[in-house]
């Protein structure tokens, strides 16, 4: 078995990252479910920190900043000449949350239709899914609701973290901004989504951004866990306190006459 390398010292969480904006996300809470803060310390969040790699897949138009946002992140560069991408591409990155490693692999998808259905084969599985628009172009924000669609016909709606960003914030200008943000706030209401606004150029949001999509998903993952925990001691309960012979005993059916 392999060592992983360990957790680089800026990708320590030891509190739940906060919000872009109250009016803008669904998570008010200023800290982690005291649930998985008591897991984390007994150590039993089962096979979140362990084996478990959590995939997050990053959808939206072509040239929205996509594999930028990315990079800025991962890599800590900015490349204005970049090539779009072609299918899909994917980094990996390394937490510990609440004393617990976690991984994230981002999937960078495809904008342009003709690689649509090369990129949408990648979509299912994902833990969370970032539809990024352009602040400067408000097609792109149109547009996320479709993408959302897509991504949600390999998913369950109701498993999935969801965020909508807004990048190139530095090339938006303040009025400009202001009205972006208004009816990006509604779409992410509407799609019950996250809204943040970031620069990849600056690097303004992006590392809070990404805290904040791992320590969310983390927790999601923690709680699912432990739900899991739970069902399986209950069944556990039922089957010592039950009869052991009725348990599986299945009732002899008579056979019909009716054909004979």
């Amino acid at each position: 078995m392999s060592v992983l390398p360990p957790v680089r010292r800026d990708r320590i969480v030891a509190e739940l990252p906060q919000c872009f904006s109250k009016e803008s996300c669904l998570h008010t809470r200023e800290s982690f479910h005291s649930k998985v803060t008591s897991a984390c310390k007994q150590q039993r969040t089962g096979t979140v920190g362990r084996y478990r790699i959590s995939k997050v897949i990053v959808v939206g138009d072509l040239s929205v900043g996509k594999t930028c946002l990315i990079n800025r992140f991962c890599k800590d560069t900015f490349d204005k000449n970049y090539k779009a991408t072609i299918g899909v591409d994917f980094e990996m990155e390394r937490f510990e949350i609440l004393g617990v490693p976690f991984s994230l692999q981002l999937w960078d998808t495809a904008g342009q239709e003709r690689f649509k259905c090369i990129a949408s084969t990648y979509y299912r599985g994902a833990q969370a899914i970032i539809i990024a628009f352009d602040l400067t172009d408000v097609s792109t924000l149109e547009h996320t609701r479709q993408w959302l669609q897509d991504a949600l016909k390999e998913n369950d709606a109701s498993s999935v973290l969801l965020f909508l960003v807004g990048s190139k914030k530095d090339l938006s200008s303040p009025s400009q901004y202001a009205l972006m943000e208004k009816d990006a706030i509604k779409v992410a209401k509407e799609m019950q989504a996250e809204y943040w606004s970031v620069s990849s150029l600056t690097g303004e949001n992006v590392k809070e951004f990404f805290f904040r999509v791992a320590s969310l998903t983390f927790e999601s993952n923690v709680l699912a866990e432990l739900e899991k925990t739970y069902a399986r001691r209950i069944g556990e309960v039922v089957r010592i306190n039950s009869n052991d012979r009725n348990v599986y005993q299945c009732t002899k059916k008579n056979k019909s006459t009716c054909c004979q």
